[in-house]
């Protein structure tokens, strides 16, 4: 008798037609199989993978997707719950029957000539209590490989699927890439995730925004968890105290260099546990829990370097996991390497870019895609906490929410009680980068850093929040952080990386009731003298304006943000307009 998964698997292949089926095991013969196939296949945009230099990078390979396919296209990404309401006006809407029916059109005989890869796979490790059993399908070998990647993929999670139907479906081809047959449309109440017409990660690793953040902020709304943009890093003081926090940030703004800091404070060192997702539980000691649902890193390129992120880089090297992928980078003709802007060392004289035409160092594009990616597994990572497979995650006891700010916003903050920091993760605002399809440099409200990927209306999702703390017995504190605020002259008035552990001290000395701090109408801020700034070379001045809260600064500010929780209407608890309105005084006073 048909399990519930082999009887979806086989409608979805009634409708796509692929020419073969391949169940995936996860194994490291397969996947150097699907190297070996991928490397000799001619598809839309030429080879799926080209081989890189092993030796200075152990199984590392080339992908270079389709140059429309680059990026997350929001515009094209739609939540489909019942009513327009439930949505949000965060999301795009479209009823759930029409979409299905649009979905079908495109998709009936997409796979046509293709294998059709199914994937069963585990979100978080198979024995937590806060794990997800899901399946997906792909015709591209480029997905099934980086979701072996990414997720615990193979047998084990089929035997977790065996007698369930409560797992989450995946539907995906690249259908022929074109952007006016392009759509990733989420159905939180079926489980569902269905995606046509991108192989770029964001848009076809479904496991990814897809399921962990848009369907999972649904399944914890009405389970009662939270599933989040965040960091899970672990910080040792000097006496082996490990304290454990969690951080929102958009992307493209250091998660990843945040998690895998390598300390530049003596006797401080960061476990890191994850880059870009936490899904948070309340645990039976009514603490809070973070479990990492995934086993990779899917992250920005340019900018990373051994001054930026010595640890990624030691981890992109390390090759015990097969394979690496790096996606729209450049590639050095002489030596067989990948290469992007900001990687250490001289700039090559002979690169092809990301589309693999000639390049020249003079050029005015770059020769890396702004938004080129690599794919790697997180057991590559040398500073991988050994908490990572625990199935119980780790207690937080502190929440960080930063953003790219230039200007106005301190480098931390402390939340005065859990409201007031709810109340700063939800008014947070960060420039765009080139993560997202559209302009650069725009500031844009990011709530918790969710805005793109909660998967029902943000009004709602705020009450949630809220209502998590009532009943955490002892909730983590609450802080804002920004390493951007630049000076008069458009330089950077914080060094950042491995600096930043000062400010993370500070967290901890607050968490610890070590130091005290400086009440303001925005929050609390550092004294000075509690920052551990010895050895640190940046006038008294800077430090200042660092912490500074001008209020008559924060006139435009309150008001773009009373113009973004307006359009939430009824749905915005009156607790943050209370917490708007009190700082709004506070400027007027």
């Amino acid at each position: 008798m048909a399990t519930a998964v082999e009887e979806w698997v086989e409608e979805q292949a009634k409708l796509a037609q692929p020419a073969r089926i391949h169940w995936c095991d996860g194994t490291e013969g397969e996947a150097l199989r699907l190297l070996e196939i991928g490397m000799s296949e001619e598809k839309l945009n030429g080879p799926v993978f080209w081989e890189l230099n092993q030796k200075k990078w152990p199984k590392a390979y080339l992908h270079r997707s389709h140059p429309t396919d680059v990026a997350r296209t929001e515009h094209l990404t739609y939540v489909c719950h019942p009513s327009r309401e439930m949505s949000g006006p965060n999301n795009n809407w479209m009823e759930p029957g029409e979409a299905k029916q649009l979905l079908t059109r495109l998709s009936t005989g997409c796979m046509k000539g293709r294998t059709m890869y199914v994937l069963p796979y585990m979100m978080g490790h198979p024995d937590s209590p806060y794990a997800k059993a899901c399946v997906q399908i792909t015709d591209s070998s480029y997905v099934a490989i980086s979701m072996r990647i990414m997720t615990r993929l193979g047998k084990q999670a089929l035997e977790k699927l065996k007698n369930r139907h409560d797992f989450v479906r995946g539907f995906h081809s690249i259908g022929d890439l074109s952007p006016t047959r392009r759509f990733i449309m989420h159905f939180p109440d079926d489980n569902l995730v269905w995606s046509i017409g991108s192989g770029y990660g964001g848009n076809a690793l479904l496991g990814k925004k897809c399921f962990s953040l848009r369907i999972a902020s649904w399944l914890g709304y009405r389970q009662g968890w939270l599933a989040e943009h965040m960091v899970i890093m672990g910080i040792e003081d000097p006496r082996g105290e490990i304290t454990y926090i969690c951080g929102a940030f958009p992307s493209a703004c250091g998660k990843t260099n945040l998690a895998m800091m390598e300390s530049a404070l003596g006797g401080y060192r960061v476990w890191t546990l994850g880059d870009d997702i936490a899904w948070l539980n309340i645990g039976p000691d009514g603490r809070l829990w973070a479990i990492n649902p995934e086993t990779g890193y899917f992250g920005v390129a340019p900018g990373t370097s051994m001054t930026s992120n010595p640890n990624m880089m030691r981890t992109l090297r390390r090759g015990l996991f097969t394979p690496t992928l790096f996606t729209n980078v450049a590639l050095n003709l002489d030596t067989n390497e990948p290469w992007w802007e900001g990687l250490d060392g001289p700039v090559p004289e002979k690169l092809l870019d990301w589309q693999g035409r000639p390049w020249k160092p003079n050029s005015k594009e770059k020769a890396a895609h702004p938004n080129s990616r690599f794919t790697v597994s997180i057991y590559n990572t040398p500073t991988l906490s050994p908490e990572f497979d625990n199935p119980q995650g780790v207690p937080i006891s502190a929440i960080i929410f930063g953003g790219r700010r230039g200007q106005l916003i301190p480098l931390v903050v402390e939340g005065f009680d859990w409201t007031h920091g709810v109340f700063l993760g939800a008014r947070m605002g960060s420039e765009t980068t080139a993560a997202a399809a559209g302009e650069v440099g725009l500031v844009r409200r990011d709530p918790m850093a969710m805005l793109p990927f909660c998967g029902y209306n943000l009004g709602v999702y705020f009450r949630h929040w809220l209502n998590i703390g009532n009943r955490l017995s002892k909730p983590p504190k609450i802080f804002s952080v920004n390493w951007f605020r630049l000076d008069e002259n458009g330089r950077f008035l914080w060094p950042g990386f491995g600096e930043n552990m000062r400010v993370l001290k500070w967290i901890i000395d607050r968490v610890k009731n070590r130091v005290g701090a400086k009440e303001t109408p925005v929050g609390l801020v550092p004294h000075l003298d509690d920052l551990e700034l010895d050895g640190l070379n940046l006038p008294r001045e800077k430090l200042a304006k660092l912490v500074e809260v001008n209020m008559s600064e924060w006139k435009r500010e309150i008001e773009e943000i009373k113009k973004f929780f307006q359009q939430f209407g009824q749905h915005l608890p009156r607790e943050l307009w209370d917490q708007l309105g009190a700082m709004e005084r506070a400027v007027k006073s």
